[in-house]
């Protein structure tokens, strides 16, 4: 259901599309003026209540955007996309601000989890964290400060979520899909139909079939599902943790995959199982619908995002007060419904955004890209994370 680089898919939505964002560097004290064109002590915005962005800023963020996501490096220059990017980080400068002290230091534990992450994460990646930050002319300090604004400005939008509205939101989400709060505890093991690495085909359906009876019969005669899915399973995500995925939300997994999770009896093995990935041999293990207040923390984070969209769209025009950076040219063919590319922008006029990657073959993950999740973080689709399956 997952292969190792998309397990990371859902930290990288997580911790990293923030990082696409903004890159925090301290710019509130120093020079009053602006500084030479073109340095990095250039003043290239300014915001009510002294706020201000610097050219060193700007390329500081551009240059991290670039390390995570390279398909991106191609709209640098595009001013559709400078100018979202600049929006976004006077919007988490300006909400990160307004967070109380105690809010920030509740956020304190998120934002050394997630930068501990993030540094993981680098650190695992060609050359490591050193060489990394390095290339981009970044230190660990910028990463921090990063984390730090954007954990402060969304747990400060969490706060301002009332109970009601998180209960609306959950009877919103039920009344539109029953299964929406559904969890459940999974063990399968996929005959896949091609190699999850290269989509080369591994075997027909007929054989893909004829092998999950086989493995479904050596279940049903008391065999260990553990050794088993190492054995036969082609999902490298769960075939490692004897094929299981646990507390899972149902709704996010293929149709197939879903509805066997929902209406299998508990702890039996199930009939083949057909996906577009293959034949699955299934066990339920638990399952339970979460209650609004298991709920509360996703729903809050998601409650979060509409007021952090309301926000750029109604309150930040009104607080930018100098924007020298150039003005995108309206393009009279522009389509109405744009690719999203980072930062919650849309692709620059006459660019196409990179596509993002579509989920392992072999998961039976949602069978649409993720637009709003995880959802404590504003952010881009990063190009090449796939979905998770598995609960947040």
């Amino acid at each position: 259901m997952q292969h190792n680089k998309s397990g990371w898919a859902k930290s990288k939505w997580l911790l990293l599309a923030v990082l696409v964002l903004v890159l925090a560097v301290a710019s509130g004290c120093g020079k009053k003026d602006e500084g030479k064109a073109g340095t990095p002590e250039e003043v290239i915005a300014t915001y009510k209540d002294g706020g201000k962005v610097t050219r060193g800023e700007f390329d500081k963020l551009l240059s991290f955007n670039r390390l995570l996501y390279p398909e991106y490096a191609q709209f640098e220059t595009d001013p559709a996309y400078q100018q979202s990017m600049l929006e976004q980080y006077i919007m988490l400068k300006v909400l990160s601000g307004r967070a109380s002290d105690d809010v920030k230091k509740e956020a304190d534990k998120q934002v050394t989890e997630q930068v501990t992450q993030l540094k993981t994460y680098l650190g695992a990646q060609e050359g490591g964290l050193e060489k990394k930050l390095k290339d981009a002319k970044l230190e660990e300090k910028d990463v921090e400060d990063l984390m730090r604004l954007s954990v402060y400005s969304t747990s400060h939008l969490e706060k301002q979520v009332t109970d009601d509205e998180i209960k609306a939101e959950y009877e919103k989400a039920k009344k539109a899909d029953p299964n929406a709060y559904d969890v459940a505890t999974v063990r399968h093991i996929l005959i896949g139909l091609n190699d999850p690495a290269t989509n080369k085909e591994l075997r027909t359906k007929e054989e893909a079939l004829k092998r999950a009876k086989e493995v479904q019969q050596k279940l049903k005669n008391g065999g260990d599902f553990d050794a088993l899915a190492k054995e036969y399973s082609d999902d490298p995500g769960s075939k490692d943790k004897g094929g299981k995925y646990e507390n899972a939300k149902v709704s996010q997994w293929v149709a197939g995959f879903k509805k066997a999770a929902i209406e299998l009896p508990l702890n039996t093995i199930s009939d083949p199982v057909e996906t577009d990935y293959g034949y699955h041999v299934m066990k339920v293990e638990s399952r339970k619908t979460e209650t609004v207040e298991d709920a509360k923390k996703e729903l809050a984070s998601d409650l979060a995002q509409v007021k952090m969209k309301e926000f750029v769209e109604k309150e930040l025009p009104g607080l930018i007060e100098t924007n020298k950076l150039p003005k995108p040219t309206p393009t009279p063919a522009a389509s109405t419904n744009p690719s999203p590319a980072p930062g919650g922008s849309t692709a620059p006029s006459g660019s196409t955004a990179p596509e993002s990657t579509p989920a392992p073959t072999g998961s039976p993950a949602p069978q649409t890209t993720p637009s709003a999740a995880p959802t404590d973080v504003p952010g881009a689709t990063p190009p090449a994370a796939s979905p998770s399956p598995a609960a947040k």
